[in-house]
C-alpha cells in the first residue's frame, strides 16, 4: 500500500514538473520572460509563477479572482519571484512596463513579489484614474493596513481590489491604532480567533518558494529505491535553508526600512504638544530613534525584529500623541507576540510563564498561549542556536523589551550590540 502511493506522490509530481513552462527553466531574456507571462494572462488574469503554487490556497486564489471580477475594468495580477540575477533584475516596475508591453491591453496590471505583500501597479488606458493615481494608492495603503503583518500576496491584492471595488478612499488615517485593541477579549474569545494569529503564515509564502527544489530531491530519492534497502528521510539541503533564510530578511528589512521612513516623516510632521501627549511623542521619537540604530547595524533576522518591535512602539506612542492632540480617546493596543513578534498582537491579558523557578508574565499570541497550556514548546522565532532567548543578548534577556521600561534607552547605551 505503501509502495502505490509513493508511485502515485511520484506521477504527481513528475506531471507537475512537466506543466512548469519550458521557458521558465531555462535562461530567458527579459522580452522573453514578459511575453511567457502576457501569454499566460491571456487564459487567466491571475499569474502566479510555478515557484509559489503550492504555497497559494485555491481558496485564497478563488477570492483574488472574484474580487478582481467585480472591479468591472480589466485586471492582471502577477505573483512570481523577484532576485537581482532574474530577467527582470528584481524589480516590480520592470516586470509591469515588459508585460503591459508585451500584452497590449488597457487594465490595472499589479505584480506582487511572491514572498511579500507590498503590491506595485501601473493602470494602463483607464481613464477613471487620475494620473496621480491617488484611489489606487489610497487603496493599496488601506489593504496593507487591513491585512496585517502575516498576510500573503494573495489576500493583499484581494483586499486592495475590494477596497477599489467600494466608496473611493482617502489616505491611510494615521491617528489610529495600527492594530485593533484586543485587550478587552476573554481567554475563550482568544481561542476562538487564534487562526488569524498562525505564526505558521509567516514563513509559508518562503517555504513555497523552494518546494520545486524539495520535490525535484523527493523524485531523485523514489527513483534511486532498491529492494531492500533503507532509505534516509528526505532533509532540505544546508544551502537551501540558508538561501530561504537570507529571502526572509530581504523582505523584512524592506518592510522595516519603508515603514521606518513613513513613521518618521508623519513624526516631523506632527505638531508639538503638551503634557501627556508630549510624553507619548518624545517616546516615539526615542523608539524610532533607536530602530534606526539597530536597523543600521543589524547583523541577524533577531536584530530586524528587534527593529520592527522598535517601530511598532513608535507607532502605538505616536497613535496615543495624536489621539491626546484632537482631545479623543485614547486607544491602549498591546504590543507583539514576546515568543515571536512575527506571529502578531498579543492577545488577552499578559500569561505568566514558569521556568527553573522563575516567573515572568509575557504578552503572546493565542497560538503560543494554546501552545504552552498543551505542554508544548511554542514556535518561537529562531536564533543562532534554538530559540531566540537561548541568546544572551538585549532581545533574549529582555523577551524583546517586555522585561524592562525602557527598551530605546537601552538600545541608544548600546546594550543590544554582542
Amino acid at each position: 500500500m505503501k509502495a502505490r502511493y509513493a508511485l502515485t506522490a511520484v506521477v504527481a509530481v513528475v506531471l507537475s514538473l512537466a506543466a512548469v513552462p519550458a521557458g521558465a527553466r531555462t535562461t530567458q531574456t527579459p522580452a522573453e520572460r514578459a511575453r511567457e507571462i502576457a501569454t499566460a494572462l491571456t487564459k487567466d488574469p491571475v499569474y502566479i509563477d510555478p515557484a509559489y503554487q503550492g504555497g497559494l490556497p485555491e481558496n485564497l486564489r478563488a477570492d483574488l479572482r472574484t474580487k478582481a471580477s467585480a472591479l468591472g475594468f480589466a485586471t492582471y495580477t502577477i505573483i512570481l519571484p523577484l532576485t537581482t540575477s532574474d530577467a527582470f533584475q528584481g524589480k516590480e516596475t520592470n516586470v509591469l512596463t515588459l508585460v503591459m508591453d508585451a500584452l497590449k491591453k488597457p487594465g490595472l496590471y499589479v505584480v506582487v513579489e511572491g514572498g511579500g505583500r507590498f503590491p506595485y501597479f501601473k493602470a494602463k488606458d483607464l481613464p477613471q484614474f487620475t494620473e496621480d493615481n491617488d484611489q489606487l494608492n489610497n487603496a493599496r495603503e488601506h489593504a496593507l493596513e487591513d491585512t496585517g503583518y502575516d498576510a500573503g500576496p494573495t489576500e493583499t491584492v484581494a483586499k486592495f481590489y475590494e477596497l477599489l471595488a467600494g466608496p473611493a478612499l482617502g489616505p491611510v488615517d494615521t491617528k489610529k491604532p495600527v492594530r485593533p485593541p484586543v485587550s478587552s477579549r476573554t481567554d475563550d474569545d482568544d481561542d476562538e480567533d487564534s487562526d488569524d494569529s498562525n505564526g505558521a503564515t509567516v514563513f509559508l509564502i518562503v517555504i513555497a518558494s523552494i518546494a520545486a527544489l524539495v520535490v525535484l530531491g523527493l523524485v531523485i530519492g523514489l527513483r534511486g529505491r532498491r529492494p531492500g534497502r533503507r532509505e534516509k528521510a528526505f532533509s532540505i539541503p544546508p544551502h537551501v535553508a540558508q538561501t530561504v533564510a537570507a529571502e526572509r530578511r530581504r523582505r523584512l528589512t524592506r518592510e522595516t526600512t519603508a515603514e521606518l521612513t513613513t513613521l518618521g516623516s508623519e513624526l516631523a510632521a506632527l505638531p508639538s504638544t503638551a503634557g501627556q501627549g508630549l510624553a507619548h511623542q518624545q517616546a516615539a521619537l526615542d523608539a524610532h530613534h533607536a530602530a534606526g540604530k539597530v536597523l543600521d547595524s543589524s547583523q541577524d533576522l533577531v536584530d530586524l525584529v528587534g527593529a520592527m518591535v522598535l517601530l511598532d512602539q513608535a507607532r502605538r506612542e505616536y497613535d496615543q500623541a495624536v489621539a491626546i492632540s484632537q482631545d479623543r480617546k485614547v486607544v491602549v493596543v498591546p504590543g507583539l507576540c514576546a515568543f515571536n513578534p512575527l506571529h502578531g498582537r498579543a492577545s488577552g491579558r499578559p500569561t505568566q510563564v514558569e521556568s527553573d523557578g522563575t516567573t515572568v508574565a509575557l504578552p503572546l499570541c493565542a497560538e503560543c498561549r494554546r501552545a504552552l497550556k498543551s505542554g508544548t514548546a511554542p514556535k518561537s522565532l529562531p536564533g543562532d542556536d534554538g530559540p531566540y532567548w537561548h541568546g544572551d543578548d538585549l532581545w533574549a534577556r529582555t523577551f524583546f523589551g517586555n522585561l524592562t521600561d525602557d527598551l530605546p534607552a537601552a538600545v541608544m547605551r548600546g546594550q543590544h550590540k554582542p
